[in-house]
Formats: structure tokens, C-alpha cells, sequence
């Protein structure tokens, strides 16, 4: 045994202890905290500005009305603009302000922010509002709120800057300092002709690296994307979110430059289209909320609902026509819904797939078909796999349990197998060629719905599997 002198001996390392992951600050109940304090409105107001305008924001909805009163007291017009355009519903707190502080932020709220407050008021008061805005805010609202709630001139803002096209680097860059104090917008500059339309844009980058004496017109990118003011949001949002750019220039009919959609706003865009397809999957005809009147959700969700009853009366009419089957055969109608719904679940999947494809308007249409006869593949392989385990288990079970003869127990469990196969194949491809015939069509894949094309799928498995029975069960096996 070797001695060891404990001089020398190394201490056993404690094991260090997992340290819990740090918690984020509560910034909103810091604020509304501070908001309830007793503090004097001087110091309560820089410890407010502390804060960043997104946690004000937040820190609304956990203040009374006369809480947050309070608080826009002690925040100047900016500031108090900046946090309403990070709130949720920034146009409940514009009505808690006076009519001049109202005004006074308005004119300082994005042009979209304020068109949406605006279109929720009476004429009367519109008009009121806007008479008092200044005369650059009043043109600016006055000629978004000239265009349709869908269209894109309505979302736009004009919170950019331009600059002419032949000038110098060292031109442009004057142009720039002399817009930007009263436009922040300034990552990407609009480059326009003496008549106001769009030659380009320029990456703020590549100004200013740019040498002072070269031509404008090297750094200028002309292939930027654009759109029209009277286009339909829904008829090009595909295109808009295809683009990584920190805003789109908006044109008139003569291509002049008449403001531009920002990330910000773009990102709503998405988000809003996004949530109308998802509406749409759900059989709804448009997105709710949690705050809409009983009778608009009713409005948006009793269409579909009718359709829907109409197809599901045609679904009982073709099982009535089986009925000699069912009364020959009754067992059989206990499998009927495993059937029904594993094919409607295989088209419902084939739906999502050829919507999220179908978002790209670059598909070809051999990609189109490849995506058909891929469905196809998948809905058969998943019936195959499926149809064999329904047909053991389902087997297993009228022998053991209901004391059937092997025969007639698999014939009954081959029958609903193989109808489970190929309901689930024409099920997939249903799901598939739908809404590519939809999107064919010009109308919008998403009104095939899941529970449209659940429905559509009931009725391809009621045939087949009643028809399958019918042949196979009465006609051959003669159970």
C-alpha cells in the first residue's frame, strides 16, 4: 500500500451546483409600481424615462384610466407617441387624452397608426381631428385615408427620405443630413427625378462609404422592388414578404414616389394574411378577435357552417344508399368513423402542405404536379401501413372478443383495411388538387378549407368503404 503524505494530496473539487438561468427584469409592474408611488412628478418622471418605450407600453394595461392619465402627464408629445405605437390597442388610449394632446400626438404617430384610429371615428369627429393636425400631417393622413382599407396606399407612410438623382456623393449625403432630423427612416434612400419618379434606391452603407466625387448613379440599385398605392394588400403580399428589405417603396399610376411600407408595417401585412388563411383552414370567411360583437362572429363562421351541412346531408344520402349493406352486415358500421377520419386527417395534412407551398408564386407547374403525385405516394405508403395494422387488430378483435370465425373476423377487417388505404390514397390527392385547382382559378386556396376538404373526404371514404364492403363481403365472401 503506498503512503501518501496529505501534504500533497489534492482536495476532492466540490461539484459546482447548476445555477438557475437568471430572470428577466419586470419592467411594466416596475413602472406601474413607480406610477402608483408618491414620488413628485420630477423625479417619477426621470426615473420614467429610464425605461424603454416598449415596457411603457406594456405597463398600460396594468394601470386604471387615471393611472395612466398620470403617466401621459408626465411624458412629452415624442415619447408619448413612441409608446402608443408599441401598444396593442394604441387607439383605446388616444381617446383617454384631451382633444389638443390628442391632436399634438397624432402628429406624430405613423401615418398607418393614425388612419386606423381615424377610420373607427364618426365623420364629424374625423373631420374635426384632421382640421386641427397641421398642414403636412393633414396631407399625409388625408391622402392615405383616400385609399381602401385593403389597399396598399392606406398602410403607407411617408416617413422617408429622397434624394434627386445626378447629384455627387457629396450632394446626396447633404441631402440626407438635411431630411434625416425630420425623417428616421433612413437605412434605404429613394432616388427620384426631377418629377418625382422613382429612378432607384441606396443601401445608407454604400453611401457612406462611397468616395465624395463619384457619381451617385454607381451606387444607385434600379432593380428594387415597389408597388403600387391602388393595389390590393392581398394581391401582392406574396411578393412583398419575398424581399428582405427594411421598407418597399409605394407608386402612383405614373410611378412617382408617394411613401413607402416600412418592416414594421410589412410585418403586420404578413401577419394579418397569415391569420386570414388560418381563418380560412378553420372554415371561418375572415380572422376574429376576442373583442368582436357575437353577431360578426356568427356572420363570419354561419357560410361555411351551411355549406358544410348541405355536404354533410349528401354524405347520409349516399350512406342511405348502403343501406342493405349495414342492415345485412349491421357490425359493420362500428369501424365507419375510424375510416371516415383517418381519411379525413391524410387530406387535412395534404391541404397544409400544398397551402405552405402554394405561398411561394414561383412553383412551377411541374412542381405542382410532382407535389400531387408526392401526396399520392405518402397518402398510399401511410394506407398501406395503416390498412395492415387496422386489419390484425381489427381482426384480432372480432375473433377474440366477439367470438367470429377467423374468416369472416379478417374478412370484415380486410374489407375495412383496405377501404382505409385507399380512402386515405383519395384523400391526399383530394386534399392536393383542390386547392391547386382553387389557386388555378383565382380564388384563394385557403377557402379550401380543412373542414371543406374533410367533408369532400367523408364522402370519398363513405363510398369506398360501403362499395368495398358491398362487393367484397355480400357479393364475394357472401357473409
Amino acid at each position: 500500500m503506498d503512503d501518501k503524505d496529505p501534504d500533497l494530496m489534492m482536495p476532492e473539487q466540490p461539484e459546482e451546483e447548476e445555477r438557475p438561468a437568471p430572470e428577466h427584469p419586470d419592467y411594466k409592474n416596475e413602472i406601474a409600481a413607480l406610477i402608483r408611488s408618491g414620488l413628485a412628478p420630477r423625479p417619477m418622471r426621470e426615473r420614467l424615462m429610464d425605461y424603454h418605450e416598449n415596457d411603457m407600453a406594456m405597463a398600460l394595461e396594468l394601470l386604471t384610466r387615471d393611472e395612466r392619465k398620470k403617466m401621459y402627464g408626465l411624458l412629452d408629445t415624442g415619447t408619448l407617441a413612441n409608446v402608443f405605437e408599441y401598444a396593442d390597442e394604441p387607439q383605446q388610449y388616444l381617446a383617454e387624452l384631451t382633444i389638443r394632446r390628442r391632436v399634438a400626438v397624432l402628429g406624430k404617430l405613423e401615418v398607418p397608426v393614425v388612419v386606423e384610429y381615424l377610420r373607427q371615428l364618426s365623420r364629424e369627429e374625423r373631420s374635426i381631428l384632421i382640421e386641427l393636425l397641421d398642414d403636412d400631417a393633414r396631407r399625409e393622413i388625408t391622402l392615405a385615408l383616400s385609399f381602401d382599407e385593403d389597399q396598399i396606399g392606406s398602410r403607407m407612410t411617408t416617413n422617408y427620405v429622397t434624394i434627386h438623382a445626378g447629384l455627387s456623393v457629396r450632394e446626396a449625403m447633404r441631402e440626407l443630413v438635411d431630411q434625416a432630423a425630420e425623417n428616421d427612416n433612413i437605412s434605404t434612400l429613394y432616388v427620384v427625378d426631377e418629377d418625382g419618379t422613382l429612378s432607384g434606391a441606396i443601401d445608407l452603407k454604400d453611401l457612406i462609404i462611397a468616395r465624395e466625387g463619384s457619381d451617385l448613379d454607381n451606387i444607385v440599385m434600379t432593380s428594387y422592388p415597389y408597388v403600387y398605392a391602388e393595389e390590393e394588400i392581398g394581391d401582392c403580399i406574396d411578393r412583398i414578404r419575398g424581399y428582405s428589405e427594411d421598407s418597399i417603396p409605394v407608386l402612383d399610376r405614373d410611378n412617382k414616389l408617394q411613401g413607402v411600407l416600412t418592416a414594421q408595417e410589412i410585418t403586420e401585412l404578413v401577419d394579418d394574411a397569415l391569420g386570414e388563411d388560418y381563418a380560412r383552414l378553420a372554415g371561418l370567411t375572415a380572422e376574429e378577435d376576442l373583442e368582436e360583437p357575437l353577431r360578426k362572429s356568427i356572420g363570419k363562421r354561419l357560410p361555411w357552417l351551411i355549406v358544410l351541412l348541405v355536404l354533410a346531408l349528401i354524405v347520409s344520402t349516399v350512406v342511405g344508399l348502403f343501406e342493405p349493406v349495414v342492415s345485412h352486415l349491421a357490425l359493420i358500421v362500428a369501424f365507419q368513423s375510424l375510416v371516415l377520419d383517418m381519411a379525413g386527417n391524410a387530406g387535412t395534412q395534404s391541404l397544409a402542405v400544398t397551402i405552405r407551398v402554394l405561398t411561394d408564386e414561383q412553383v412551377s407547374g411541374k412542381q405542382k404536379l410532382f407535389l400531387v403525385l408526392k401526396e399520392a405516394r405518402v397518402g398510399l405508403l401511410n394506407g398501406l401501413i395503416l390498412g395492415g395494422l387496422s386489419f390484425v387488430l381489427i381482426g384480432g378483435y372480432l375473433m377474440l372478443l366477439k367470438g367470429q370465425a377467423p374468416l369472416s373476423a379478417f374478412s370484415m377487417s380486410f374489407c375495412t383495411g383496405s377501404a382505409l388505404m385507399v380512402a386515405m390514397l383519395l384523400s391526399s390527392i383530394s386534399g392536393t388538387a383542390i386547392p391547386l385547382l382553387f389557386h388555378k382559378l383565382n380564388i384563394d386556396p385557403a377557402v379550401a378549407s380543412g373542414p371543406l376538404i374533410t367533408t369532400l373526404n367523408d364522402l370519398v371514404a363513405v363510398v369506398t368503404y360501403y362499395g368495398l364492403a358491398w362487393i367484397l363481403l355480400i357479393n364475394v365472401m357472401g357473409l
